[in-house]
Order: structure tokens, then C-alpha cells, then sequence
């Protein structure tokens, strides 16, 4: 019994060994996604890997080797050429290993990391790759922007940052019918975009102005790096229910969500950053964090303030979900010196609302009327420095005087003897300063 007991564990044991060396992980696919200054490159894999990533020069490549691993999908597929990659190429390696090539246009600093299952995605090897040129360029911007700090002060334009929710890896949610919230909410920003452009006084910078991933607190940073006047990050989301429809307006809350709905809303935008695989390590000393603190706390108010005009805007649109602007952990709204807001502008999971937000002509109401809610508290409430607090105004094609008149609360008469007009005739780019309104 003894010897056949023996028998029998060996041969489990080899049979074991086969399986394992049968189960190498697979490589199954590869997905490019470019950012103008980046790129990153995604491979899902069968289950989690070691690897080990370095970089090659003339000609520039970046190099990863798997260990265990084997590829199951073919690389030669020419649309992977994106971005910083020129092409992407394997070969094996020995002791069932594989290393995978990604020859670049130009230097790129990578970055690599293995991602659990999230979402629609299962384990992946991300390798993001910056672009050394950009960032040398970004530093040199810093520089200028910083030296041009310490020149005679001239009005500014407000700049309203807008953030497109979600894109490139994390697609956001989806409706009945398969729309992705990435593409819509990229849709309605751009038009959001070109209407605070026309706006005179105002400037519009985007987080992403394309499909691909920007990590959460990186979207804050570009705000900051900015110096933006409000942040407005536009998304379309899903629940479980979906009947559930209408609009909601959200702040920052920092004890936690002011509705059960808000709660499992604010996880599952700040699940974004598991999906981009972003690592969040926030460590400041104790007088920082009471500065910030007391900072974040003139933000918030702030915040509600521009939240409840766009509600109210947005109340004209159609249906709203909640009446109140509404208070949420959401990390994209956590920079401590920028007014923020997060605008949910419908529900996807919702089919008529996903017929709606697929619409152009809907898109564009949206649009507007978060630009009429962005208005009116600029309008109440300017920046110092800028050009409105200032009581100026940049003329744009076809504005009159009639028109800025009942725009800021003046007679026209008023207006033409503060700018020693004559006559009403208005040249494009011209600034005109407006006078006390009739109440002041």
C-alpha cells in the first residue's frame, strides 16, 4: 500500500507540474490609446505577471519581458501605430518567457504596472509613456508662467476648466443600447468648450480633448496648473434602476455623501482611478493642512454658489433629478482653491434619456445651459484680477450696446458716457468699461 500511495502522489505531483507549465499566461491583446503628450499601451493578460521593463536608445525602444508568459494574439496590427509608438513587436524568451518591443517615435519615459480586474476589463499590463520633449516643454511653460507673474498687472480672462468624465481605458457607463458616457460626455464639453470661448472675458482649458485616460488627481493638477477660475467635470452615469432620470448638480463633501444615491455614485466615478491604476498619496504637514483646509472650506461655498445656477439652468433643460445641489467624496472635486463642481446630466442607464444624450441637438442645450449657470455667477461674482471684476467687457461680433446694457443692469446712456461714445457703434476686441449698474 505503502509503494502504491507513493505511486500515486508522484504522479499527481507530475501531473501538477504539466498543468502549471501548460498554464502560462497568456497575452490575449493590446489596446493603444494617445494622449497629445502621452501614450499609454494596455495588454490584457490571462492573470497577473512579473515583468521587467527597460529602455533602449538609437533607435528608441522600450522593453518588456514576461516571465511564464506566451502570446496569444498577434501584434502586427497597424492601427496599434499611435501616438509615441511606431510599432510593436514579440519574440520569445528562454524558459517560456516572452519579450515584447515597443519601438517609439521619439524619448519616452515609461511607467509600468499590472491592474486587476475592473469593470469590463480583466488583468492588464499597462505601460504608460511620456513624452521627454513635452515635459521638458511643460517645465519650460512653468518657468514662463511664473516669471510673467512678477509683470505690471493687466486684467486676465476667467478660465473655466472643463472636464470631460472617464475616456480612452475607462469608458465610463453604458446605456441599454451600448452608448458609451466617455463619448458623450467628450460630445457635450466640446460644446461647452466653444460657447466659453465666445464668452467675453472667459477661457476655456479641457482635461482631454480626445479618448484616452487623464488619472483623477492629474485632472485637478491641470486645473491648477491653469490657475482656473471654476472646474466643471461633466459625466452621464447609471444606476441600477433604470427608470431613475434627470440631472444633478454635485459638490464636494467631506464627511461624506448627503444621499445613499450620491454615495454609490461617488465610488463608482472615484473607481476610475482603479481602472487608470493612479496611485493617491496625499501627505502634508499639519499647518498645510490647515491652510488647505480653510481654503477648501471658501472653495465649497464657493462651489454651491456656481452649482446652484447651473442647476437652475440646467432646470430648464429638462427633468432634474434632485432640486438641491447635492454633496459627494467625488476625488475630481477635491482641489482645495478652485470652485468645482460635478454636472450628472442625465442618466445613460435611462433609454430615453440615452436617445437624448446621443442627440446633437440635445448636447448642445446642455451645453448652453450650463454656460447660462457659468454666467450668472460670474457675472455676480468675479474673480479679482480679471477683466469682468474689473467691470470691462471684450466686444465679440454682433454685441451692442443695448445688448450690454440690459446684460449688466445699465443704461445705454451710461455706458456711452463712461467710454465717451458718441453714437452705439462697437468695434470687435474693443473694451468697454462698464459704469456702476442702476441699483449701485
Amino acid at each position: 500500500m505503502g509503494v502504491r500511495y507513493l505511486t500515486a502522489v508522484l504522479l499527481l505531483c507530475w501531473l501538477g507540474l504539466c498543468v502549471s507549465a501548460g498554464a502560462a499566461t497568456t497575452v490575449d491583446g493590446v489596446r493603444v490609446w494617445a494622449a497629445p503628450d502621452s501614450t499609454r499601451v494596455v495588454f490584457d493578460i490571462s492573470a497577473p505577471v512579473d515583468h521587467n521593463l527597460f529602455v533602449l536608445h538609437n533607435p528608441e525602444r522600450v522593453v518588456i519581458d514576461l516571465q511564464g508568459a506566451r502570446l496569444k494574439a498577434g501584434l502586427n496590427d497597424p492601427a496599434l501605430a499611435k501616438g509615441l509608438v511606431k510599432d510593436i513587436r514579440s519574440g520569445p524568451r528562454p524558459g517560456h518567457g516572452l519579450r515584447l518591443v515597443l519601438d517609439l517615435k521619439t524619448r519616452a519615459h515609461p511607467k509600468s504596472f499590472v491592474l486587476p480586474p475592473q469593470g469590463p476589463y480583466g488583468d492588464r499590463l499597462v505601460v504608460d509613456l511620456a513624452d521627454a520633449a513635452a515635459e521638458r516643454a511643460d517645465a519650460a511653460a512653468a518657468r514662463s508662467q511664473q516669471a510673467g507673474r512678477s509683470q505690471p498687472h493687466r486684467p486676465r480672462d476667467i478660465v473655466v476648466c472643463i472636464d470631460p468624465g472617464h475616456g480612452g481605458e475607462d469608458p465610463g457607463a453604458h446605456g441599454p443600447h451600448g452608448t458609451r458616457e466617455k463619448n458623450v460626455t467628450l460630445a457635450i464639453a466640446r460644446r461647452l468648450q466653444k460657447l466659453v470661448a465666445e464668452e467675453p472675458g472667459m477661457r476655456a482649458v479641457m482635461t482631454r480633448k480626445g479618448d484616452y485616460y487623464v488619472g483623477l488627481r492629474q485632472r485637478t493638477e491641470i486645473a491648477q496648473r491653469e490657475r482656473a477660475d471654476l472646474f466643471v467635470s461633466i459625466h452621464a452615469d447609471s444606476y441600477r434602476d433604470p427608470r431613475v432620470r434627470g440631472s444633478t448638480v454635485y459638490v464636494l463633501s467631506r464627511h461624506g455623501a448627503s444621499s445613499e444615491m450620491a454615495r454609490i455614485l461617488a465610488e463608482h466615478e472615484n473607481a476610475a482611478d482603479l481602472v487608470g491604476g493612479v496611485s493617491l498619496n496625499d501627505k502634508d504637514p499639519l499647518l498645510k493642512h490647515v491652510l488647505l483646509d480653510l481654503s477648501q472650506s471658501a472653495s465649497i461655498e464657493a462651489s454651491m454658489a456656481a452649482a446652484r445656477d447651473v442647476l437652475h439652468q440646467l432646470d430648464e433643460v429638462g427633468r432634474i433629478h434632485r432640486s438641491h445641489v447635492q454633496r459627494a467624496a467625488f476625488v475630481v472635486l477635491k482641489s482645495p482653491d478652485i470652485p468645482s463642481m460635478l454636472v450628472e446630466t442625465a442618466y445613460i442607464s435611462n433609454p430615453r434619456e440615452e436617445r437624448q444624450l446621443r442627440s446633437h441637438r440635445h448636447q448642445a442645450r446642455i451645453a448652453r445651459a450650463i454656460m447660462g449657470g457659468i454666467r450668472t455667477y460670474f457675472d455676480r461674482h468675479p474673480p479679482p484680477g480679471t477683466i469682468l471684476a474689473e467691470r470691462k467687457h471684450v466686444i465679440r461680433r454682433g454685441e451692442t450696446l443695448s445688448q450690454l446694457a440690459h446684460r449688466y443692469q445699465v443704461s445705454v446712456r451710461k455706458l456711452q458716457v463712461a467710454n465717451g461714445l458718441n453714437g452705439d457703434q462697437l468695434q470687435v476686441g474693443d473694451v468697454v468699461v462698464i459704469p456702476p449698474g442702476e441699483g449701485s
